[in-house]
């Protein structure tokens, strides 16, 4: 769990940097820092995408983890709960640069759905190893300092359900080491990276794709090995 508490600490370190440079940052190049983030999130979700993982498979992990998300309206209740934190911990919202909660939603997303987040979890959990949680602990710092830049304390709030869902995954990886093999893991990776990519074209070009509600999809493969599916 050290190198979760890590990673934790590291996108709350990044998030308080950005926040007290954030004012000395003109808007537009705040504005240009989250373009050229988007693109960095796209190339990450692109490269993610790329494995041995089957096409079929993906996206019927996919189609499933996207059903039940709608249902569960995963999105909605994410952004009500940063609304609720906004409102119970900022006295002027106005003058945050972006709502706190979009901030919220789009860390703890970016953060918790890539495929270093179930890998590294899962390599901690199983054997100990830490090295990808602490790689990827830098990378969210950094990416933590310039999304606090412009969407504000939200951000460093979303330590909390990256320290949650990873290290769901470090405590359980133990009792699943013989239950996933290397096509369940591929598969995990090639959903993740689509929906890093997603969060990309959101960033990008401002569209509405619900991608919190894609979140169950990550689990889906994790289903389809216990059933000795994939």
């Amino acid at each position: 769990m050290l190198y979760n508490l890590v990673n934790g600490a590291a996108v709350i370190a990044g998030g308080l940097f950005g926040l007290l440079i954030g004012r000395f940052l003109p808007k537009k190049t705040g504005e240009t820092l989250l373009k050229a983030m988007a693109l960095g999130v796209m190339y990450v979700g692109i490269t993610t995408m790329i494995s041995e993982a089957n096409a079929l498979t993906t996206l019927i992990c996919l189609a499933l983890g996207v059903v039940i998300g709608e249902l569960l309206k995963i999105e909605d209740r994410i952004n009500k709960l940063g609304e609720f934190v906004e409102n119970k911990f900022k006295k002027n919202a106005e003058e945050t640069q972006m709502n706190l909660a979009q901030g919220f939603v789009s860390a703890t997303i970016l953060f918790c759905s890539g495929s270093m987040a179930i890998v590294g979890s899962l390599q901690a959990g199983l054997t100990g190893d830490g090295s990808t949680l602490l790689a990827k602990s830098i990378l969210d710092g950094v990416v933590a300092m310039i999304y606090s830049t412009t969407m504000g304390f939200g951000v460093l709030i979303s330590a909390i359900p990256v320290i949650i869902y990873q290290g769901i995954f470090v405590l359980a990886a133990s009792g699943l080491s013989d239950l996933l093999n290397e096509m369940t893991i591929a598969t995990i990776s090639t959903v993740g990276g689509i929906i890093i990519l997603g969060i990309g074209i959101n960033m990008m070009f401002e569209t509405k794709i619900r991608i919190g509600n894609f979140i169950p999809a990550v689990f889906i493969p994790i289903l389809l090995s216990l059933l000795n599916i994939i």
